[in-house]
């Protein structure tokens, strides 16, 4: 087991140390309010805006009530009832059980003007402190004396989804967690993100509530500053892992995870929008989500040309996929770009690759149609695996190719694949991560043993046909064994490109090197991981931010501001080690 950390902390600098614990959040509002009654009377209001997800009866009883206020409104009671919000969002949810469309509403479309003068005149007829709470508590009070804002990851939106939570304004909480998660993600997470975005200058407080009973709170001056702060330098994520029907033990054995679990067969360790990160005021860490940096510093963060063409949109992501004593990966393929644009409201798609990070003599991925399939009789066959009717016979369709550690797999949308059993990948994609279309699992159902969907008349349709077997031998294979162009003039220094393809936007490259390495940023927001080495260092050159170090098998970020720095070997042994480097192309 190496030294992969699990929970990796950013220590900010200069900023205000923040609180932790109901009573102390408690008596910090108080003292700021009584500030503002020392200069305008008795007559406050207290917004407490919340992401979808928050425990609002925790927020009311820990919170809320102490400050003894004179009138309390819970926002979510003012916005509109849950079948007239399902019958405006229809379209945007539908019926699929994992796909939705891009929703662009605002929370603002879910108040009446009515509603909100009802709860105003509340307000105003209020002789003391008002306090309003829930999501949209901003929308009924624009203009507050105090602005907190209660804020979670959506990891652990998920987790509750799963213990039984109802969506937004919902009667759900036994629904299958897929159609709760696909509400978040296409309706709930969209809008409330917007807010998010409008309120962030305005915050005296942000709120982590991720922990029952284990509350944490910053001010607005140094939220801003901390998340500034991180936007100008390298820093890593909290990863989340989960287990799944075809999951491995690689991830057990090398990150330290639990080793009585029955399998841990992914990670998220680089995508921001599950992601979150871990800020230290002053002592006190608060677990807020990484997508946060993102909609607050776009411009550092991704760089001027990057956020240009994305907005404030991370577009890279990097995960891992674990079948290590597991089994394949269901069979799947992402849409071509306009057919996600057309379908799915989204305007690029899931282009990806797989980076295989471990390896033995079983490892293979499946990648391509075999050269001469036609797509009837491709249809036909997966469509008789899906009714039950036969085994889907890939090797009749499907190509089949052996992998070793550092080959790298490239997967533009359209391109059928899967990972094989006994195979660690390290899953390098554009961040539309949700528009997989699985074509064929094996058999399977999943861990809350209901089969998994398919969605073949999707797949079929996006499936490139000329991505066979030739194609993807000479085009979509980077074979670590074949000799590459040395990129790089430094000395002692073996820069590799490894791809993605020409289609895809992202480029990457990995850097073999003893002692140092000098890097750009290329415009761009930079994502890289320690693949080959036991603990690499990322300097300055500089001094703009403190040295950091990185451990084998850790995503971290370096952001675009940065531009160039320095990677040094910090292992005893100066044995040769390698990133991966991943940028927007021609950013």
């Amino acid at each position: 087991m190496g030294n992969y950390r699990l929970r990796p902390e950013v220590e900010l600098h200069g900023v205000e140390a923040g609180v932790q614990g109901w009573p102390q959040l408690v008596r910090t509002l108080a003292k700021r309010l009584a500030q503002h009654a020392s200069k305008k009377g008795p007559k406050l209001v207290l917004a407490l805006e919340c992401y979808p997800g928050t425990d609002l009866g925790e927020l009311k009883s820990k919170l809320v009530d102490p400050l003894h206020s004179s009138c309390v409104l819970c926002a979510d009671e003012y916005a509109w009832e849950s079948a007239r919000l399902q019958e405006r969002i229809a379209d945007t949810i539908t019926d699929d059980r994992v796909f939705g469309r891009m929703s662009h509403y605002t929370l603002a479309d879910f108040f009446d003007g009515k509603s909100l003068d009802s709860a105003r005149a509340k307000l105003a007829a209020s002789t003391g402190l008002s306090v309003v709470y829930g999501t949209g508590a901003a929308l009924i009070a624009p203009c507050p004396d105090v602005l907190a804002y209660a804020d979670l990851p959506r990891r652990e939106i998920q987790l509750r989804y799963r213990a039984g939570m109802p969506n937004w304004k919902t009667e759900n909480a036994h629904e299958d967690t897929l159609r709760k998660f696909k509400r978040g993600y296409f309706f709930e997470w969209r809008m409330a993100d917007r807010m998010k975005r409008v309120l962030f200058d305005r915050l005296d407080f942000e709120l982590e509530t991720t922990l029952a009973d284990n509350p944490k709170m910053v001010s607005g001056d140094a939220y801003r500053a901390g998340l500034a702060q991180l936007a100008h330098q390298p820093f890593r994520l909290v990863p989340y892992f989960d287990a799944s029907v075809w999951g491995g033990h690689w991830m057990q054995e090398h990150f330290g995870l639990d080793p009585d679990a029955d399998n841990f067969g992914w990670a998220f360790d680089g995508v921001p929008e599950e992601n979150s990160v871990l800020l230290n005021f002053g002592g006190v860490c608060l677990e807020i989500p990484a997508i946060n940096v993102v909609l607050r510093e776009p411009k550092a963060l991704l760089g001027e040309q990057v956020y240009a063409r994305f907005g404030a949109e991370f577009p890279i992501r990097f995960d891992y996929l674990d079948t290590m004593g597991g089994q394949n990966l269901s069979l799947q393929v992402h849409p071509l770009v306009g057919y996600a644009q057309d379908a799915f409201g989204i305007h690029y798609t899931q282009d990806e690759s797989y980076y295989i990070l471990d390896a033995n003599e079983n490892s293979c991925v499946y990648l391509g149609v075999k050269s001469g399939v036609e797509r009837a009789e491709l249809e036909a066959a997966l469509k008789r695996a899906a009714r039950g009717e036969s085994l889907f016979p890939d090797e009749e369709y499907v190509n089949r190719f052996p992998v070793k550690k550092h080959d790298h797999a490239l997967i533009p949308a359209g391109t059928i694949h899967c990972a094989g059993p006994d195979t660690v990948v390290l899953e390098i994609s554009a961040t539309p991560y949700i528009f997989t279309f699985k074509l064929w699992d094996w058999g399977r159902v999943g861990l809350d043993g209901i089969p998994r969907p398919t969605h073949i008349d999707h797949g079929i349709a996006n499936i490139c046909l000329e991505r066979d077997t030739a194609y993807c031998k000479m085009h979509l294979l980077d074979r670590a064994d074949v000799p590459h162009a040395n990129l790089s003039e430094q000395e002692n220094v073996t820069t590799e490109h490894t791809g993605l393809h020409e289609l895809e936007f992202i480029e990457t490259r990995r850097h073999w090197f003893a002692d140092s390495v000098e890097l750009d940023c290329h415009g761009s927001v930079n994502v890289l991981n320690l693949v080959e080495g036991s603990h690499v260092r990322v300097i300055c050159p500089n001094d703009s931010f403190t040295p950091f170090d990185v451990y084998f098998g850790e995503t971290f970020i370096v952001p675009s501001c940065v531009a160039h720095y320095r990677i040094e070997n910090a292992d005893d042994a100066k044995s040769r080690v390698a990133v991966i480097q991943a940028f927007v192309r021609n950013a």
